[in-house]
């Protein structure tokens, strides 16, 4: 059996639809949507609203001044008229290319930068859309929890001009909580290992997750595999019994992990 496996798609439609290419099946740990394209400001959502030299001084104030980007964000939907409508509508459209670019059978999970409450709209047979459930693949109990964490204490947002899926870590133990038995887990976000979880080229710890940790100690999985943090400082280390694998940032790599048994 052979599964492959991606993560951080980030709008790479034409990547996506080969990604499945020699499989028995294709695994999707969600980050579907290219919303602000770091490495070609001129692409996802944002660049394609405001241009280049926007999306340049918005990425230049996240990484030098961040207290300086709730305003600078805000002036630009301002600018817009109706913003959420503008970028669900961006979405969609990405949303439409995407789904038709992944073969059959697919297991998706969403990412942060996702909106799940759309994918129902583009559902079609052999693709499968999970989050806080198994499914088997190949004889495999696969495990699937979707979305990112907000920082400890901090609640989960109110919806803004874009929806993306950020969870407290009590609501996505929830959604652990409902796997059992697995032999695979796959989620967005890593689990709670400093290795896994920081950002060599950002210089930053992103949010892994306890819940996650404790099944794979407890459950002792064969493999765990996530993304999120693109530029992992260890991309797969063993945790017990389990392989943990950072799958890559697909956008950047077009190259799936391969899972065999």
């Amino acid at each position: 059996m052979r599964v492959h496996v991606v993560s951080d798609v980030h709008g790479n439609a034409e990547a996506l639809a080969r990604a499945g290419d020699g499989a028995d099946a294709l695994v999707v740990l969600g980050d579907l949507i290219d919303f602000v394209d770091y490495h070609d400001h001129g692409g996802g959502i944002l660049g394609s609203l405001f241009g280049a030299e926007t999306v340049s001084e918005f990425a230049r104030l996240r990484r030098e001044r961040p207290a300086e980007l709730p305003a600078f964000a805000r002036a630009l939907w301002g600018s817009v008229g109706d913003a959420a409508q503008i970028v669900e509508e961006a979405v969609r459209e990405q949303y439409a290319r995407l789904f038709a670019a992944m073969s059959a059978p697919t297991y998706a999970t969403p990412g942060n930068v996702d909106t799940p409450d759309l994918w129902p709209e583009f559902s079609r047979d052999g693709v499968h859309m999970l989050d806080g459930e198994v499914a088997e693949i190949g004889g495999l109990r696969f495990g699937f929890v979707g979305g990112a964490l907000l920082p400890p204490g901090v609640p989960a947002r109110r919806p803004g001009v874009f929806r993306p899926y950020l969870r407290t870590e009590d609501d996505f133990a929830a959604g652990i909580a409902r796997l059992s038995d697995v032999d695979v887990v796959c989620t967005h976000v890593p689990p709670d290992v400093p290795e896994l979880t920081y950002d060599a080229v950002a210089r930053r710890f992103e949010y892994g997750s306890p819940s996650l940790l404790d099944l794979i100690v407890k459950q002792q999985p064969r493999w765990a595999v996530f993304g999120h943090v693109h530029q992992p400082l260890t991309p797969r280390m063993r945790v017990a019994y389990t392989e943990c694998a950072n799958v890559g940032h697909f956008q950047r790599t077009g190259r799936p992990y391969v899972l065999r048994w």
